[in-house]
């Protein structure tokens, strides 16, 4: 799969930008797991297996521990790549004190998706009941990439990739980078009264 995105840039069934397969990057969150020689997972491997099912391509992996700049770098590493098309980070999303992604992430976002975490929180509700509340799951565009902050438990990142995220992900990214594509040069001259 190549970096650019010219060659997998389409329109869906209603004309709607695309581009696929997408390019994802995925960011673990976990102190504890960030200090271990060969940690397990669960929450990074959800997020990637659900996209490779929908035939895209996982471009890289990093763990990092539970602090803000750490996270924060690690994010924005990522989406200053032209060959990564959306993000997800797994992990640090609920109340304890060390749990920072949503502000970590979300200090990078151009553009806030507040949908995604209130429709994350409305299915997680299906699963946990008023523990859903907890979650503080939440979404937005940084550098013109679909940035997903999730819970690191397998099944919310299921829940979320599977219901939300992997369906919807070549459309905002398509949509994100669609002034990348325009080619046409416009000046101030063709709108001047002649």
């Amino acid at each position: 799969m190549t970096g650019e995105t010219d060659d997998r840039r389409s329109t869906d069934h209603h004309g709607h930008d695309i581009i696929d397969p997408l390019s994802v990057g995925i960011v673990t969150v976990s102190s504890s797991r960030a200090g271990t020689a060969d940690p397990d997972d669960p929450g990074g491997d959800t997020i990637q297996d659900c996209f490779e099912a929908d035939g895209h391509e996982v471009r890289e992996r990093l763990l990092v521990r539970d602090d803000y700049s750490a996270i924060r770098t690690a994010v924005r590493g990522l989406v200053a790549r032209r060959d990564i098309d959306v993000v997800c980070t797994t992990g640090g999303t609920g109340v304890t004190v060390d749990d920072v992604s949503p502000e970590a992430t979300a200090s990078l976002f151009e553009r806030e998706l507040p949908g995604f975490g209130e429709l994350f929180r409305s299915l997680s509700w299906d699963e946990v009941g008023t523990r859903a509340m907890a979650s503080r799951a939440t979404a937005g565009i940084a550098v013109d990439t679909p940035v997903f902050c999730l819970p690191g438990s397998r099944s919310a990142c299921e829940t979320a990739c599977e219901e939300l995220i992997v369906p919807e992900s070549p459309h905002l990214a398509g949509l994100a980078t669609r002034h990348r594509a325009e080619t046409t040069d416009q000046t101030l001259a063709e709108y001047q009264d002649e």
